[in-house]
């Protein structure tokens, strides 16, 4: 017993230091913790090991439910109106996102090759076509049909198709999404475009069906021809769909974008205070992922080294960019909630007379594609189709935090990219990859103006070197920057000005001693603070913290 009571304070002990805001220091900690500000692993780049979880509860989340819960009684929504969200947490000493299990780094955080940024989530599973694919169950229920299969392999697969009347889009959004989101760090799963003909599906005794009533019974081949019915079929009678690999482990359900699971001891932050998950507004911006919501999320009970734990993915991502899924996007998408009433009061009010520009942009005749475009596109005022706690939350350091990694994707890897969604039409390719690039920059403008954008810290020659991020992208020329130089008590978290400090020279001081340098700007209120260690082989930077 006592060794699981000194697992759990370690655990807890870690977990605290996690929760340091991007401000630094602003989480006020029980003592001895209160009293140290960097310990010697600092920074720390991955979770504590998870505790492990016994049994956690499987739950449903109802849709309609979510939607009238998060439009009109938002958590969080007394914070939000005094616009103060509180500090992002789930970060570590340099502000950045440690692995865990909702997240772990991959570009903009190390450098990856173009096949493993095209690879994504994984490209070695795709349903094997050898034998027929058992239909497992189906549904005909709503605008989209979908089956559940399971190849010659002993694989399981969610196949949904495109809408009659925009072959090949949905597939394509949703093997896209599957690789951009896991690039960018995020659980998916494996998302592969596939074709097939008729004869390729097969049911047996155990088959399930769900009719449009919702009713369940014995499934039959005449079931399935109906549902095929609804999808379209190209000149060789072969149909295209999306082949999503099931997630591994015990299925438990979608998580929430705000407060945590009881059932799981390492989800000790508020949702809608991860940085992970505040962020994540920046990339649902980007790619137009106004589908954004707790619905389109699970979690799993997974067993690795022998613990069980709670992984977090993010699914379905058949109406990001210019789908909808069943349709192309509304122009509406990206721009207003489902339910917002003051464009609608706006409208009303100006006489249908001010036409915002989103209302009269042009979108290319392009089924493959549907509607998206980039020029009327605004990353701080995209909305979802619905309130987002943790989107809602979001500060200055979670969109700055997002927008670099947005920015490291180059235009050779969006291409790259863009072609496995197996577009026919070469326009369509062109299009879509022209978009991302757009919306891309339009993000980093958008964002690296909110904070200091100085990043890449690093010691040489005795020097404090950095790189301005809005230089480096070309969002504007050089900028002066000036530093004043502090003696840091790692203890007490004091800082005494140290005299005699010349520029961006780094001051000398004891091994084990700390230096916090402050950098200045154009823009009294954008800081950046660097904190830094002297260790025998030299200075390391152990701490940033920003103001805005």
């Amino acid at each position: 017993m006592v060794q699981v009571q000194q697992r759990v304070l370690k655990f807890r002990v870690n977990a605290a230091r996690l929760l340091l805001a991007g401000a630094l220091g602003v989480v006020v900690l029980p003592h001895p913790l209160a009293a140290q500000k960097f310990y010697p692993d600092d920074p720390l780049w991955r979770d504590p090991r998870p505790l492990p979880v016994a049994k956690a509860k499987s739950r449903k989340i109802d849709e309609y439910f979510d939607f009238f819960q998060n439009t009109f009684f938002e958590p969080d929504k007394q914070l939000k109106k005094e616009h103060n969200p509180g500090p992002s947490e789930a970060v570590n000493t340099l502000s950045e996102v440690p692995d865990s299990a909702w997240f772990t780094n991959r570009i903009g955080s190390r450098t990856l090759s173009l096949a493993e940024l095209v690879r994504g989530p994984g490209e070695s599973h795709p349903p094997a076509q050898d034998q027929p694919w058992v239909v497992v169950s189906a549904k005909n229920e709503g605008i989209t049909p979908g089956l559940v299969i399971r190849d010659s392999a002993g694989r399981v697969y969610f196949l949904k198709f495109d809408p009659m009347s925009n072959p090949g889009m949905a597939s394509a959004a949703d093997v896209l999404g599957s690789k951009l989101f896991y690039d960018l760090g995020y659980n998916v799963p494996e998302n592969y475009i596939v074709h097939f003909t008729r004869r390729q599906l097969a049911v047996n005794q155990k088959s399930r069906y769900s009719d449009p009533r919702g009713h369940a019974r014995s499934m039959t081949a005449a079931d399935i021809d109906d549902i095929l019915r609804k999808v379209p079929v190209d000149g060789d009678r072969k149909i295209r769909g999306l082949a999503s690999l099931t997630i591994p482990g015990d299925i438990l359900g979608p998580f929430r974008y705000y407060g945590t699971r009881r059932d799981d001891p390492n989800d000790v932050v508020d949702h809608q205070k991860r940085r992970d998950l505040r962020g994540l507004y920046v990339f649902a911006a980007w790619l137009n992922h106004t589908d954004s919501k707790s619905i389109n999320s699970l979690d799993s009970l997974i067993e690795e080294n022998g613990i069980q734990f709670v992984r977090h993915y993010l699914i379905d991502f058949g109406a990001i960019l210019g789908s909808d899924s069943f349709e192309a996007k509304s122009p509406r998408a990206g721009n207003v909630y489902l339910f917002d009433f003051k464009p609608a009061a706006w409208q009303f009010l100006s006489l249908g007379l001010d036409v915002p520009a989103w209302m009269r942009a042009n979108y290319p005749h392009l089924p493959e594609v549907g509607h998206l475009e980039y020029k009327t596109f605004n990353p701080e005022h995209w909305r979802s189709n619905y309130p987002n706690p943790a989107f809602d939350q979001r500060t200055p350091g979670d969109t700055y935090w997002a927008a670099k990694k947005v920015m490291a994707f180059s235009d050779r890897d969006l291409s790259a990219i863009v072609d496995t969604a197996q577009f026919t039409n070469p326009r369509a390719a062109e299009w879509v990859t022209r978009c991302l690039i757009e919306r891309r920059d339009k993000i980093g403008r958008a964002f690296f103006q909110d904070v200091l954008p100085l990043d890449d810290f690093a010691v040489r020659g005795g020097v404090l070197h950095f790189d301005d991020l809005a230089v480096r992208y070309h969002f504007r020329g050089p900028q002066e920057h000036s530093v004043n130089w502090f003696n840091f008590d790692n203890h007490s978290g004091s800082k005494t000005p140290v005299s005699n400090a010349s520029g961006f020279t780094v001051p000398r001081v004891a091994e084990g001693r700390y230096l916090a340098a402050v950098i200045h700007g154009p823009n009294p209120r954008q800081t950046v603070t660097v904190y830094l260690r002297q260790e025998a082989s030299g200075e390391k930077v152990v701490g940033i913290g920003r103001t805005w």
